[in-house]
């Protein structure tokens, strides 16, 4: 085994200490079988056929996947089940087996020119390079007659450690039996990630050296700190462990509403998606939803549905929550990666940074005017009154208009700060609308010039990026100075230790993954404002996200 003298460290995700044996997941197709498949000539004909039949086979196991899972999983493996039935990706196979490939051949060129389409393009939408990837594999094993690729089943509980983890991978973990999840690659906002939170394990990403690592190799992993260490103490390990599991049972037993320890309350909410996620989140401590992801509801539609069924749809949202509780509406976020085919542009060079969220409506004021009377609609009809944010504002006009549009039907107006322009000017926004959100990981990403999937920029797109901190302080001081609301609805919400920084910035509500709703509730419970505003002043005075970590540790330690 490779000895290390020092811990293994990466960005952590999930807070957490576990212990156990290395599980490593490789995904390697047997080259025999891939051999004896390229010794074979079919026809242009037959391949396109065998691609068929595998496209049939790799696709139906991922939507049977996606019927069996809840939340993000199930939304990424749809999406991606979506993906191997792509004519886009069929044509462009088909154009090479014509041209004279072999299939293998023509597979993974066709998935090469696409992985190179969605890098250029940024953002989100670079993170399904990593589910072109993983589909290559899976179409190649069907069509060579390979088992499936993917994630072994342990057999006994144990730390997963790979280089990366496709949707199709981690949707369906058996948290009973992954102790952590540990990968080389992925950012903080990975597909990885999102679904470790949901799973309340312990997640640790762009780990470099961690593939070196051997099967069965005990070691300790620290989703507080970041550190894997090799062949530490066992009974220290295991103390660590019982301590860790000791602090699970405390979050556990939290049932809120969210206060610090000395009465100060905290809206923590929950992100959803459509009326299923809803109700599953309304079951738990949530005063409500900050982020309801509108567009998440048409990724699959063609067409635009009508304002009726729009209603329909935000309507079994905003009764899952009542009228005791308060659902913020977020319009249409299409365009970059996540394309709705009745809204998104087509062609553009640079989506990211393209016509998306409410830019949509610059060229098309008919789809944000529908969407708005569907939600007043649905606001009738349940006898609520959302709050209704837009998505992608870099001006004040563009504020003041959207503003004037949401005040027309009766509701509460808000943007999302996800450009750095916006939290600059937050006070300027503010005279114009009720309350902010902000996205950090967007934010994240366009502040620090990095893609949030890039593995070897993880260390950029971490939100505890001082300049990112910086912008949300400012956002923060704005609302306290205005009296009006600002929240967190990225994934920086969804950690403990950073939420009690957020706080003490002068944050009013967080909106997170179910999952991490008690984790955060519970460590809010545990310190004062006092506490939470000298971590905020420690987080905002370090040089690094490593050292604004430590620095909100040791103020929350005294």
């Amino acid at each position: 085994m490779t000895q290390f003298t020092s811990p293994l460290t990466g960005t952590p995700v999930v807070p957490g200490v576990a212990y156990g044996p290395v599980l490593l997941a490789r995904t390697d197709i047997p080259a025999d079988q891939v051999a004896a498949f390229e010794a074979t000539s079919p026809s242009a004909e037959e391949a396109m056929t065998a691609y068929d039949a595998a496209v049939e086979k790799v696709s139906g196991r991922l939507a049977d996947r996606a019927s069996a899972a809840h939340g993000s999983a199930a939304e990424v493996l749809t999406a991606t089940a979506g993906l191997a039935r792509d004519k886009g990706l069929r044509g462009a196979v088909s154009g090479r087996v014509d041209g004279g490939d072999k299939l293998l051949g023509a597979l993974r060129g066709s998935v090469d020119q696409f992985a190179e389409l969605f890098s250029s393009m940024g953002g989100l939408m670079a993170e399904r390079v990593t589910d072109l990837r993983d589909l290559e594999k899976r179409l190649t094993a069907e069509i060579v007659g390979a088992p499936e690729p993917g994630v072994p089943t342990p057999d006994v509980p144990s730390v997963l450690v790979a280089e990366d983890l496709a949707p199709a991978d981690t949707a369906l973990l058996d948290a009973d039996q992954v102790l952590a999840l540990v990968t080389e690659r992925g950012g903080p906002t990975s597909h990885t990630a999102i679904i470790a939170r949901q799973l309340g394990i312990p997640c640790i990403v762009a780990a470099h050296g961690v593939m070196a690592l051997t099967s069965g190799a005990k070691v300790l992993v620290d989703g507080t700190t970041g550190d894997i260490e090799v062949g530490p103490d066992e009974a220290d390990a295991e103390r660590r462990v019982v301590e860790a599991r000791e602090s699970r049972a405390v979050i556990e037993a939290w049932t809120g509403p969210a206060r610090t320890a000395d009465g100060t309350p905290v809206k923590v909410l929950a992100n959803v998606a459509d009326g299923a996620s809803a109700a599953k989140a309304a079951e738990g401590p949530v005063e409500g939803s900050g982020l309801f992801r509108t567009e998440l509801c048409f990724l699959n539609r063609k067409d635009e549905p009508s304002v009726e069924e729009q209603a329909d749809l935000y309507g079994a949202v905003l009764t899952a929550f009542g009228t005791d509780r308060y659902v913020v509406i977020r319009t249409l976020d299409a365009g970059s990666d996540k394309p709705v085919a009745f809204a998104t542009l087509e062609g553009e060079e640079n989506p990211a940074l393209g016509v998306r969220g409410l830019r949509l409506s610059f060229g098309n004021p008919g789809l944000l005017e529908r969407q708005l009377d569907a939600i007043a609609l649905a606001a009738k009809n349940t006898g609520t009154q959302p709050w209704v944010m837009a998505p992608m504002v870099a001006t004040v006009d563009e504020a003041r208009t959207f503003a004037e549009q949401v005040r027309d039907r009766g509701l509460k107006a808000g943007v999302m700060v996800e450009v750095p322009s916006t939290a600059l000017l937050a006070h300027r926004f503010l005279e114009e609308v009720d309350f902010l959100s902000i996205g950090t990981n967007d934010l994240t990403q366009y502040t620090m010039a990095a893609d949030r999937m890039a593995s070897d920029l993880a260390h950029l797109t971490d939100p505890w990026q001082p300049a990112v901190l910086a912008l949300v302080a400012i956002t923060a001081e704005a609302g306290k100075q205005a009296g009006k609301p600002v929240g967190v609805c990225g994934e920086a919400a969804a950690d403990p230790l950073l939420a009690t920084a957020l706080v003490g910035m002068g944050i009013t509500s967080l909106s997170m993954a179910v999952a991490a709703v008690k984790p955060v509730g519970a460590q809010l419970g545990q310190v004062s404002m006092d506490t939470c505003e000298h971590a905020a002043e420690a987080a905002l005075a370090a040089r690094d996200p490593a050292a604004a970590r430590a620095a909100v540790r040791e103020a929350l330690s005294r």
